[in-house]
């Protein structure tokens, strides 16, 4: 008997017949022989309905109450789900974060896992129940507090339970068939990629893949669990995710292809686009030792994630130069308040802030090898009116910042120039892609 872990995303609850027709695929699971544990996403855009409805009576709500609040989501889903399923004639049992051993640091809207303890969950299975699990939270270890694990939450407690229950695969279901070359819905020709690295996976995550939150992935790649992200809406085969680095799935895929006598491989695994950052620039620092390290150390307190950074070079004349830096806009205000309280301190002149830009990275293991892909993006670019406003580079991806007015167009020009374009438009089966 195979034990299977299973998430379902917002979209693919969103509503009473969704839910039934999710129930019926995991009892078809559970009636094949395998144990079940199903971890699940909030109905819909429930938790950024939540979130709106916070903001409205609070300006700043308090992170306690706000991890409670949108808790709420994801046990509506479970208790629903367990419903439909006992109606169909299986014991299912639903169990909150707290109840499944989602233990976590005090980390309130982004807490992190720090151990999972799933008696209740293991002996639910053996008493020959599906177990059905609140995604997205977890209790904190020091206070019992409720937690919320931040976006992409729920892939996170899938991948969490199966590395503890020592499952046989975590299958992620989604609204879309797998993992494609680019968001369909921003790339309406983008291909299914039915094979990908977790090295390449992390960095388009990182870049702001949506279909796979990079938490998932890294503790996916960390503890061993295989990945199988697939739709509800279909039986069609998905994307799996192997735990290879992306040179040695390249060199695999390639002679996969050389054997069938099928085309090279493209250089480019994947486009992927995302509107979450914004960009503060600390203006005039002075360009002596330090200043920049007190600039960040002002950031880290504050426990924001810079992405991406770009220092000008001095002016002769002034001595001064400018530092710019990505963070998500969630934190923005925030680093811009603690950056303010600092600049007598540090002497800065001032500050700009800009939430209205988009970040598009290419992601692949060709780019090792193949020269001119730096040059392939810039043209493609350019010949489509296109600025770059920011440049940040590792082995295997290359990340660019323009205006978010012109991201979507910029992902398509792109994704066209590397002959990553398909013939038909994929299927997206839901979800508004909030």
């Amino acid at each position: 008997m195979a034990l299977i872990v299973q998430k379902f995303g917002g979209s693919s609850v969103a509503d009473a017949e969704s839910i039934k027709r999710v129930a019926a695929r995991i009892v078809e699971t559970r009636k094949a022989g395998n144990e079940v544990v199903v971890a699940v996403s909030a109905m819909g855009d429930t938790t950024d309905e939540l979130i709106d409805l916070a903001h409205e009576v609070a300006p700043i709500p308090a992170p306690r109450e706000l991890d409670i609040l949108m808790s709420a989501g994801e046990r509506i889903s479970m208790s629903l789900l367990a419903m439909a399923i006992n109606s169909m004639g299986l014991d299912a049992r639903s169990f909150t974060g707290m109840q499944a051993g989602m233990i976590t640091d005090s980390r309130h809207g982004a807490a992190r896992i720090v151990d999972v303890t799933p008696g209740r969950i293991r002996d639910a299975l053996d008493e020959g129940a599906i177990a059905i699990v609140a995604g997205f939270q977890g209790v904190s270890e020091d206070a019992a507090d409720v937690t919320t694990l931040g976006r992409g939450g729920s892939d996170t407690t899938a991948v969490a339970l199966a590395a503890a229950l020592d499952a046989s695969v975590c299958e992620i279901y989604t609204d879309v068939d797998g993992i494609y070359t680019s968001d369909p819905r921003v790339v309406p020709l983008a291909k299914k990629i039915d094979v990908i690295s977790s090295e390449e996976m992390l960095e388009l995550a990182a870049a702001g893949a949506k279909v796979l939150h990079i938490r998932a992935v890294e503790f996916a790649r960390r503890h061993g669990v295989d990945l199988h992200v697939r739709s509800s809406f279909s039986n069609n085969t998905g994307t799996l995710v192997v735990n290879e680095t992306a040179d040695q799935t390249h060199a695999r895929i390639q002679r996969e292809m050389q054997e069938n006598g099928t085309v090279e491989e493209p250089i480019i695994s994947g486009v992927a686009t995302d509107l979450s950052e914004a960009k503060i620039t600390v203006v005039g620092v002075p360009d002596t030792l330090g200043k920049a390290a007190a600039i960040f150390d002002v950031v880290a307190k504050q426990g924001a994630n810079v992405d991406m950074i770009v220092q000008n070079v001095s002016a002769a004349s002034t001595g001064l130069t400018d530092i710019s830096f990505t963070l998500p806009k969630a934190d923005g205000q925030r680093i811009l308040q603690s950056l303010s309280a600092s600049q007598a301190e540090i002497g800065f002149q001032g500050l700009q802030y800009d939430d209205q830009i988009g970040k598009l990275a290419l992601v692949g293991a060709g780019m090792r090898t193949n020269t001119g892909v730096s040059a392939t993006l810039f043209r493609a670019l350019a010949e489509a009116g296109i600025n770059i406003g920011m440049i940040s580079t590792s082995e295997i991806r290359i990340s660019v910042v323009t205006r978010a007015d012109v991201l979507g167009e910029a992902a398509r020009v792109v994704h066209n120039a590397f002959g990553l374009d398909g013939t038909d438009a994929a299927v997206v089966y839901a979800g508004t892609g909030r």
